[in-house]
């Protein structure tokens, strides 16, 4: 996707958004929005104009207990950009829809778990909505997309239960593939506004891909995609099993940690079940915070953010940054 079309993109989101507060947003005392009115709260944001840059961030928030927190408004959101503080111009809290790829290792050590894995898989795909859309990713020495996207629970299911292990693993390979069939997800409408998530499911290190990790992680820090990372340990007590688990739980914590998703290692493989569960509630459990930065440059450059909450005792967690548009 050129510049332009994520710009383009970023417009159509803002307005759908806009759009989609009159449609979800609390009710108001009057049906008009006269241009003299006190300032906006909660979901009632002032609305992008078209062509506005726009930096959209999905945003968890969890309390001491690890529960989400649903119930806040966009005065309790404070948003920091290379440390300037920025002005949050809409906020929605609206369950959105969801497009997400499953990745599944399938590589030789996978066999024995295999089946346990494929029964979360098929678990999670189960919680998924009508109007959600997920694609099955098969990884090994190969990439196979078994499953385009759909919104079938039973095509979903047989393309998990098709899975097979065997060969190496080509983890950054499989994660660039999804990232960019996520990319040719795009709304045409504000019902098709989704937010976007990778969940990839792996037990070792990056044996066999072509593309190296700093390109793929560079990628997914240019989109819009939070990614979820399961990271499966070893029990057969091997040295060099242990290193190359080392170096996978390094690389899943990178992904998820640069894109605002989350990682998780069981030691257990029965906890995998709970694993996708997690993360079904979280992303059914997020909202969507927006500004416009006050640095104007179009200069390409990255651009650190951070998010927080005035409640006390929570934790907002986003993606860590963004890439700065061009003029070009």
């Amino acid at each position: 996707m050129t510049r332009f079309a994520t710009r383009a993109a970023s417009s159509l989101l803002a307005a759908a958004f806009a759009a989609a507060f009159g449609l979800f947003g609390p009710p108001t005392s009057g049906q008009s929005n006269p241009p003299a009115q006190p300032p906006p709260s909660s979901d009632q944001r002032t609305p992008f104009r078209g062509g506005v840059d726009l930096v959209s961030l999905n945003v968890t928030v969890s309390d001491g207990s690890a529960r989400y927190v649903t119930d806040l408004t966009a005065e309790d959101f404070s948003v920091f950009e290379d440390g300037v503080k920025q002005d949050v111009t809409f906020f929605n809290r609206s369950n959105l829809p969801i497009a997400l790829a499953l990745l599944v290792d399938t590589s030789a050590s996978m066999e024995a778990k295999l089946p346990t894995a494929q029964e979360a898989a098929v678990g999670f795909a189960k919680k998924l909505r009508q109007q959600d859309l997920a694609e099955i990713v098969d990884f090994d020495s190969r990439v196979v997309v078994i499953q385009t996207f759909t919104n079938s629970v039973a095509e979903l299911e047989q393309a998990i239960r098709k899975t097979s292990a065997g060969g190496s693993t080509s983890l950054y390979n499989a994660i660039y593939i999804a990232l960019k069939d996520l990319k040719k997800v795009v709304a045409k409408n504000v019902d098709e506004i989704r937010r976007q998530a990778i969940i990839v499911l792996s037990d070792g290190e990056d044996t066999s891909s072509l593309l190296p990790f700093e390109e793929v992680l560079d990628l997914a820090k240019r989109s819009e995609t939070a990614i979820y990372s399961i990271g499966l340990r070893s029990n057969d007590g091997l040295t060099s099993s242990a290193k190359g688990f080392k170096e996978a739980e390094f690389v899943l914590r990178q992904f998820s940690q640069e894109t605002g998703g989350r990682s998780f290692f069981p030691n257990q493989l029965s906890d995998l079940t709970n694993v996708y569960g997690q993360i079904a509630d979280e992303l059914s459990s997020q909202y969507t915070v927006g500004y416009t930065s006050r640095n104007g440059k179009r200069d390409g450059s990255w651009r650190r953010v951070v998010i927080r909450v005035g409640r006390p005792n929570l934790t907002a967690r986003t993606k860590q940054g963004y890439f700065a548009p061009t003029s070009h």
